[in-house]
């Protein structure tokens, strides 16, 4: 006669491996949860100090000259005198009229090549000016504008203007700051000068001694006077 299993032996089987497949499906779950919850929830990204926004840089005072995008020796474009549009009426990019330049806006400096120059050596002679404020303006830089005087003392041996010839305006737009230097110096041929005596040979030489160079354009003097010495 075979033999089988009893009824509730089979149950008791049938109800353990379903437990244990329940459990396995349960843990299956937890750990698809657990990984989704740690995909999303990251802490450490976040763990450091948060990096600042974009700062606006606080304003640092600067000099004029650094403000400026012309070059410190930058050389006027010349203007013919007759296309030179009066400092009054000229018009700046955004419209508004750009004044002329008063003695308030400008400095004027004195320039020789040297300090010192040997026997028969001649000075070359330049001028450099400033827009020292906060605005365009309009100056005439041309030669009919400049004086150069040197003076040994209270003796002034040579003036620019004495026996100058076709003396020519030139009417150029300083930018805030700008800084602009004349290119071709003038040379002093180390004699006295007159208005009675340019086309003379024999004029008196300046002898061995320190002198002064004074300059000026457009009326506004020089801050200061440049000294140099012959020898």
């Amino acid at each position: 006669m075979s033999t089988r299993p009893s009824a509730p032996s089979r149950r008791r089987t049938s109800r353990a491996v379903y437990r244990r497949r329940r459990l396995v499906a349960v843990l299956v779950l937890l750990v698809i949860v657990a990984a989704a919850v740690l995909a999303i929830w990251q802490p450490w990204r976040g763990s450091s100090a948060p990096v600042p926004s974009a700062v606006t840089p606080s304003a640092t005072p600067t000099s004029p000259a650094a403000t400026s995008s012309a070059p410190a020796t930058e050389t006027p474009t010349v203007t013919d005198a007759a296309d030179a549009a009066p400092p009054e009426a000229a018009p700046s990019p955004s419209g508004d009229a750009i004044a002329a330049c008063t003695t308030g806006d400008i400095s004027v400096l004195a320039i020789t090549d040297k300090d010192s120059y040997a026997a028969g050596e001649q000075p070359q002679l330049s001028i450099s000016l400033s827009n020292t404020s906060s605005s365009p303006c309009l100056i005439n830089v041309g030669t009919a504008k400049q004086a150069f005087v040197i003076t040994s003392g209270s003796d002034t041996w040579w003036r620019s203007t004495d026996c100058q010839s076709e003396p020519t305006d030139q009417v150029v737009q300083l930018a805030a700051g700008q800084t602009v230097t004349s290119v071709t110096p003038l040379v002093w041929d180390r004699t006295r000068s007159s208005a009675d005596s340019c086309g003379s040979t024999t004029r008196p030489a300046a002898s061995p001694g320190f002198y002064h160079l004074q300059v000026s354009i457009g009326g506004i003097e020089g801050a200061d006077t440049r000294m140099f010495e012959l020898q």
